[in-house]
């Protein structure tokens, strides 16, 4: 129905109509987007959701958009989901990063009660301002829901393993774990450490050469909430994730949705690594990536 037709419906103008849908889509009463006909997205799609068994949504991009255009493409879709899918008695678990710090700022304003955002990895470091950037994502999204917020103050890495088994026996941090590990929902990227976007866990002074050294020994391809990953979807077995703060693929398999968005060409071989170690239930990817990933899975 067009603005059009719903005024003389209503018996206003044009203009009151956009009004209230602006007032409506600010306040999260509505979400207007577009349908386009079934494409190369949709079979892009397809092939992935047979494949791995999640759904997917691809995100239409202009040719020759640039990283961050493809970026905020899915952000923007993402945050559509998030406002949709979180509701009262919920909790989103968040992985902070350069993608969900996008999401929070796509957010629509929803009334929630009874919610809760919790984060699911540590950000602190000794040469790194993560902390503060993932205290401010977590803000945002915490207050576009209404809801409560439940930070995560550990190290992304913690210097050996006996120290993040002694911080795993607090009852401030089981708090924060038992709620993770409990999510209704959660949102999460994956990282890649090489690229036109390198993840900020790889650019912000987190690791050390011999940390790099490792994981490319390793044959790493990136890590989906700090956890690293294999292209075949293996981890359990780096050293490096001893060391980590966020869930492993078994732990974040137990939240009953899981979405992943991502955007670049460059974390194609992490999407895959993610997908098969079956952290994904829903993706959220840009039809350029999306292509990629096929490619470099089927060979065209």
């Amino acid at each position: 129905m067009t603005m059009e037709a719903v005024a003389d419906r209503f018996g206003v103008s044009r203009p009151t109509v956009s009004r209230m849908l602006q007032a409506a889509r600010d306040r999260g009463i509505v979400r207007i987007s577009l349908s386009a006909p079934p494409d190369a997205g949709h079979d892009l799609s397809h092939r992935l959701r047979e494949a791995f068994g999640v759904t997917v949504h691809v995100t239409g991009t202009p040719r020759g958009a640039t990283d961050p255009q493809r970026l905020e493409s899915v952000a923007r879709s993402a945050a559509g989901m998030l406002g949709e899918w979180f509701g009262d008695g919920m909790t989103l678990a968040v992985a902070w990063g350069t993608t969900t710090s996008a999401i929070a700022g796509h957010l629509h304003p929803k009334t929630t009660r009874d919610t809760l955002v919790v984060q699911m990895n540590g950000a602190f470091s000794a040469r790194s301002p993560g902390a503060a950037q993932s205290s401010a994502l977590l803000g945002r999204m915490s207050t576009a829901f209404g809801a409560a917020l439940l930070p995560f103050p550990t190290p992304a890495f913690f210097d050996n393993v006996q120290t993040r088994t002694l911080m795993w026996q607090e009852s401030s941090v089981r708090r924060v774990l038992a709620a993770r590990n409990g999510a209704d929902l959660a949102v999460f990227s994956v990282g890649a450490f090489r690229g036109p976007m390198i993840s900020q866990v790889y650019s912000n002074g987190y690791l050390s050469d011999e940390d790099f050294r490792e994981l490319a020994a390793q044959r790493v391809v990136g890590d989906v909430c700090t956890v690293f990953l294999r292209e075949d979807g293996s981890y359990a077995d780096l050293d490096l994730n001893r060391r980590a703060s966020g869930p492993t693929p078994m732990e974040l398999r137990r939240i009953p949705r899981r979405l992943c968005v991502v955007a670049g060409d460059h974390k194609v071989p992490g999407v895959v690594g993610a997908l098969r170690a079956g952290v994904v239930t829903d993706l959220v990817i840009d039809e350029r990536t999306a292509a990629s990933v096929v490619r470099h899975l089927f060979g065209r």
